[in-house]
């Protein structure tokens, strides 16, 4: 089982969510991606050839949560996913766009 751990940015972006929302995206983040965070499915992908506002350690996956995107990173070795930002994207944005 792997650990979750957020980022400071994070505790900002979730208070951005309705509370209803913020229930939603945390209890798909404990269910997605503490035991199989790396491995790809209908709501989660590896991005690739993406730059980053913040630190981490390649390579970023985003769980997708509705119009919300969880950006995270994975070490093995610790056995910790660390989430790095949570935004919305709108149908019309690009993942780029919005980090």
């Amino acid at each position: 089982m792997y650990k979750i751990q957020f980022a400071k940015g994070v505790v900002k972006d979730l208070k951005k969510l309705p509370a209803f929302y913020k229930t939603q995206v945390l209890r798909s983040i404990e269910k997605q991606l503490s035991y199989e965070p790396l491995s790809s499915s209908k709501n989660r992908k590896m991005l690739v050839n993406l730059i980053l506002p913040w630190n981490a350690t390649p390579p970023i996956w985003e769980l997708r949560i509705g119009e919300d995107r969880v950006f995270y990173d994975v070490s093995n070795e610790e056995k910790t996913v660390y989430i790095r930002a949570i935004q919305k994207k709108p149908r019309d944005k690009t993942t780029r766009e919005i980090l």
